[in-house]
């Protein structure tokens, strides 16, 4: 048994397919099936299910993945030990961040992040929390900003800041010159917010339990476009308060807050527990909570 042998499996049960698995391992399809059978036959067990359209990890095939990717990222941690010596603020950092935060709060913490750990650039993946989830446990990333609950076993997280939802309409709409409105209100209205799968629209209906019994949603794929469909004029939507700063505003929408107590979500760094850069995370953790607890100080335009 070897790890390349090892990352054969884990790359075939991440892609569901032999063929783009090699193009991930850099081998060619023969070398990697090969691989494969051959710790098959020194198991003594079947890992995969193997049909036309699709390859599935067998009930043995899910345990011996979920312990390969155990014993990689253990030895991945040898080379990040080696590497980056008594300095883990030295070299590249993965960080995940979902759709509803990345696009607001990274431009916020690049400039602070450079000035207190310059030679720690970061590589930065937006997703959706679900497959956030699965790149942190597989360790194709380091961390992500996600927002709680997040229960994760072999996860840590640590809470950053909270932020607030605010209310988004065009400028002509009845409600635009209103101080503030009441959740309960959305179901009255055509609300635009992200696709399904994405957790600030969750956060968004729990919030406002009205809206998904007998409000009429629109679903789209990031909040910029939702904001400029609300500029002209084909809905109202709720923004996170980072994304309703003076700086993206225009002159077609108006920001309204929501009635005290404003639903609100709480947004966090989550790591594996093993991942041995600690002070990488302290830093980033520390860089994160005090843009976000800034951000939030600042009353929406």
């Amino acid at each position: 048994m070897t790890l390349i042998e090892l990352k054969f499996v884990l790359a075939v049960a991440q892609e569901r397919n032999f063929r783009r698995a090699a193009e991930k391992c850099f081998v060619t399809q023969p070398a990697l099936s090969l691989g494969i059978k051959k710790l098959e036959e020194e198991l003594g067990v079947s890992l995969f299910e193997r049909n036309r359209n699709e390859v599935t990890p067998t009930g043995i095939g899910e345990q011996i993945i979920a312990q390969a990717n155990i014993v990689l990222e253990q030895a991945a941690k040898i080379k990040e030990m080696a590497k980056h010596g008594n300095d883990p603020l030295n070299g590249l950092f993965k960080l995940g961040m979902i759709h509803s935060v990345g696009p607001y709060l990274l431009p916020e913490i690049i400039p602070p992040l450079i000035q207190v750990a310059p030679q720690m650039p970061l590589e930065v993946e937006e997703n959706i929390t679900a497959t956030l989830e699965q790149q942190l446990k597989n360790g194709l990333i380091d961390a992500a900003v996600v927002a709680l609950p997040f229960d994760v076993p072999g996860i840590e997280t640590l809470p950053l800041y909270d932020e607030d939802f605010n209310v988004v309409v065009p400028v002509s709409h009845a409600w635009a010159k209103r101080t503030s409105v009441e959740a309960d209100e959305l179901s009255q209205e055509k609300v635009l917010l992200l696709n399904t799968g994405h957790c600030f629209s969750n956060q968004v209906t729990q919030a406002c339990p009205e809206l998904s019994r007998k409000g009429e949603v629109l679903q789209r794929n990031s909040l910029e476009t939702i904001r400029n469909m609300v500029a002209s004029n084909l809905g109202i939507t709720v923004l996170p308060a980072m994304a309703t700063a003076a700086r993206y505003q225009n002159a077609l929408i108006r920001v309204i807050p929501f009635t005290r107590p404003a639903p609100s979500r709480r947004i966090a760094l989550a790591w594996r527990k093993s991942f041995v850069r600690k002070e990488a995370i302290e830093i980033l953790g520390k860089v994160m909570a005090d843009v976000g607890a800034a951000q939030q100080q600042i009353d929406p335009v």
